[in-house]
């Protein structure tokens, strides 16, 4: 069949989608590719992207590949169809090496407080922080936005090259880059700051997205994080978006043009809440604030000694 201009624009779509990073979740080795592909093992992953979507892609390079592994894609010739047209489409690379098995437990628990933008997660994280300070202590982000005058003292604040830096030395343990149109804008956690809390005998909280929260997981095991995702109230997606929209208006933190930034990646966050949810122990929604922090709390609470620190007399 000749290709219309509608099927065209499909594919288009179709690859455009398809171009962005993701999670293993399986896969396979196909010994012998189908004619027109070239000759030798391919390795077959399904792959679930940023957005929730599921895709099945092959995986380039040698390195050793294991499910959770994240990837990220990149536009490789697949094969060249008998009427000699070059066919390209996504691949995906893994950019996270394949974790060893540890035989030792870990050091402790990570507490994660995940969604999107308006929902009160640094509130939360701020009054949990004031109630059970005896057992738990935020971990800063690091981040290459600029200083906003509203910002307290949650972000250590670097530029791109420090933050690139830092990230080849490994000394980043989860970060993404977050969409904006008026900067660019990466966040991270330090190793070195999640573990000098683990010291403590304290539990590091994390004021997190669905990105950071994966490769959290992919570092230090799904087991290691106590996670929480918070929703807006409202019945359905469109009155959630529509509460976030309200706060993110009230606060006046932010410009019109950052607000449908934020919006935007809520409608992904949201998404992201059904399609992985088994990155979530609990989810809550903060529409009494008093009422979260207290079941957050009681979860706290609830974790094995000698993971949180007991209370001073």
């Amino acid at each position: 069949m000749t290709n219309t201009p509608a099927i065209n624009a499909r594919a288009a779509q179709k690859r455009h989608q398809r171009m962005q990073e993701g999670t293993i979740l399986s896969f396979t080795t196909v010994q012998h590719p189908p004619a027109d592909f070239p000759t030798g093992p391919r390795r077959i992953a399904l792959i679930a992207l940023e957005d929730g979507t599921r895709v099945m892609g092959e995986i380039t390079g040698d390195s050793p590949v294991a499910i959770g592994q994240h990837v990220r894609p990149r536009m490789k010739l697949m094969r060249v169809n008998t009427q000699g047209l070059r066919l390209y489409d996504a691949a995906y690379e893994p950019i996270t090496p394949v974790k060893k098995k540890e035989t030792q437990e870990s050091p402790g628990y990570i507490l994660a407080l995940t969604g999107p933008s308006g929902v009160g997660k640094t509130t939360v994280n701020l009054l949990l922080s004031n109630v059970v300070s005896d057992y738990v202590e935020n971990v800063p982000i690091l981040t290459t936005r600029e200083r906003k005058a509203t910002d307290e003292d949650e972000y250590k604040y670097v530029s791109i090259e420090e933050f690139m830096e830092l990230q080849a030395k490994g000394a980043i343990v989860a970060a993404t880059e977050i969409p904006s149109r008026s900067e660019k804008r990466w966040y991270g956690y330090l190793a070195k700051d999640i573990e000098s809390i683990w010291k403590k005998k304290k539990i590091p909280t994390v004021v997190t997205e669905m990105h950071l929260l994966q490769r959290l997981s992919e570092c230090y095991g799904r087991k290691t994080i106590l996670s929480f995702g918070l929703l807006p109230p409202g019945k359905g997606k469109r009155a959630m978006l529509s509460q976030l929209l309200h706060r993110l208006r009230k606060r006046g933190r932010d410009s019109e043009e950052s607000i449908q930034d934020r919006i935007k990646n809520a409608r992904k966050d949201l998404t992201f809440f059904d399609a992985r949810n088994d990155l979530f122990d609990h989810m809550l929604v903060n529409e009494d604030l008093d009422s979260v922090i207290d079941k957050i709390t009681s979860h706290v609470l609830d974790l094995p000694s000698p993971l949180a620190k007991q209370p001073s007399s």
